[in-house]
């Protein structure tokens, strides 16, 4: 057993480690520049909520096939799975940060046979610090030992511990990163998708007027061979039937692409992957409620991983200002060395040794300094990059806000203006009928038409893509519980 002043040394020792201080800063969260309330809707701030529940926020737009979708990118996305074996790296840092509290215990035993010539003199063995003669004479001899041997170096100025503040700090920023990561890819699944069904009802619309134009262009031909059109009527109906095609074609293009993407966001191979045409798909725009907390910001992945790196890099100036204060190191060992291994284990054999150390810098040419330097300045670069990373988030929230509110209102003109030009297009073409306008107003006609109700698809997608953008700049929905 260690001897009585080896026993005081070890307690002063782990009471001043527990009791000693901490160097460097003690964090507190900075101030960031948080409005009263948003421009939009009128929303009050609140405290961070990031650990807060999201929930399945893709329920909201009430559509099965996504929710099918959606369910795949938690555990096959491969940045996800990226994203969660960093944090899962990050977590094994603090455990190999917080080990430097403990002392480093190690057992080693071996024998040593030894000998030399008739004129040699004796060996000395030494063994945990102690030495003792183990033959001579040239005659060859065996020794044996058996040591446990301890070392620790106790966290006086709060050297470790910082260092565990900050690797915890790290982790928690990289438990923010895969929160960041799983939604950012739920919200490009989400905005592909509905790209995906607005081209199946893009593809359909046009499919539906490739037909009408095939009997329009008979119209005129027939009109023509009856020598009552131009052969212009003909030429215009065949470039129109021509473009439409064209504009088909580039859109299956889209699709395809599309497919693809949703695809790979979900961990499949494109060629593995299909989703089938729905034209009858109808869009779902969730309503947004007027009483929306602004808590909601708080739960933003990118806000919660900057300002748990400025936690990180606070804790790192305490790890660098520790390097002007002395350490102290302890050691001790305890064993056993003898010439016979059936007595090995008896007193008389017994070797032990401790000591302590301290170790102080007296010149290193500002190398601790520049260091501590550094470590501040990399702090104040951490604080700057959580408040821009705050306001770039408020002006996400308002710019998609304002986009949910004006998107909604040109949505109801485009849908009259659609219901105008399909009545106007249907009046043109019973007047060609007739004769009695010429059929560059029947094109004219019939392409409005066509437009119309593609912006009006246009608008519903872009309604859904704002609402997954809102979805995304407040963390996660606003379906969640608070």
């Amino acid at each position: 057993m260690p001897s009585p002043p080896l026993r005081i040394l070890v307690s002063c020792a782990a009471a001043a480690a527990l009791a000693g201080c901490m160097v460097g800063p003690t964090y507190h969260r900075p101030a960031t520049p948080m409005a009263s309330a948003f421009k939009e809707k009128g929303w009050s701030p609140a405290q961070p909520a990031d650990l807060t529940p999201r929930g399945d926020w893709w329920t909201i737009f009430d559509d099965p096939a996504l929710n099918a979708l959606e369910a795949k990118v938690a555990i096959s996305n491969q940045n996800v799975v990226a994203a969660e074996a960093a944090y899962r790296q990050a977590q094994a840092i603090v455990s190999e940060q917080r080990a430097a509290l403990f002392p480093t215990v190690s057992l080693d035993g071996g024998a040593t046979r030894s000998g030399g010539g008739r004129g040699g003199g004796q060996t000395v063995v030494t063994s945990g610090g102690t030495s003792f003669i183990s033959g001579g004479g040239g005659r060859a001899s065996t020794s044996y030992r058996v040591t446990a041997s301890a070392s620790w170096a106790p966290d006086i100025w709060g050297r470790i511990r910082r260092g565990i503040e900050a690797a915890r700090g790290s982790a928690e920023a990289s438990e923010a990163d895969l929160a960041g990561a799983r939604l950012s890819a739920q919200g490009a699944l989400a905005t592909n998708y509905f790209d995906l069904r607005e081209t199946d009802i893009e593809i359909a619309f046009l499919t539906q007027t490739v037909a009408g134009l095939q009997k329009s262009l008979t119209i005129a031909q027939n009109r023509y061979n009856a020598g009552i059109a131009p052969h212009s009527d003909v030429l215009q109906a065949q470039s129109q039937l021509a473009t439409t095609q064209a504009d088909l074609a580039d859109l299956q293009r889209t699709r395809a692409s599309l497919e693809h993407a949703i695809a790979v966001l979900t961990g499949q191979t494109p060629e593995s992957f299909a989703l089938a045409a729905d034209p009858n798909w109808r869009a779902t725009i969730p309503q947004v409620p007027a009483g929306v907390p602004s808590a909601l910001l708080q739960r933003r992945p990118d806000i919660a991983a900057a300002e748990r790196r400025a936690a990180a890099a606070s804790a790192q100036i305490g790890v660098q200002v520790a390097a002007y204060y002395p350490n102290l190191t302890l050691t001790g060992s305890y064993g056993f060395a003898g010439g016979e291994l059936g007595r090995l284990f008896a007193t008389s054999n017994s070797v032990w040794s401790y000591g302590a150390a301290l170790g102080e810098t007296l010149f290193n040419g500002g190398l601790t300094h520049a260091r501590v330097a550094a470590a501040r300045a990399g702090y104040d670069q951490a604080v700057a990059q959580y408040r821009q990373t705050v306001l770039s988030a408020l002006q996400d929230v308002e710019d998609q806000l304002a986009a949910s509110r004006v998107l909604a209102q040109e949505y109801a003109l485009r849908e009259q203006a659609a219901r105008d030009a399909e009545l106007a297009a249907t009046m043109v073409a019973n007047q060609y009928r007739e004769g009695q306008v010429a059929y560059t107003d029947v094109v004219t006609a019939q392409v409005a038409a066509l437009n119309a109700r593609r912006a009006l698809v246009q608008q519903a997608a872009a309604r859904q893509a704002t609402a997954v953008a809102l979805v995304q700049g407040l963390g996660g929905g606003w379906s969640a519980d608070f």
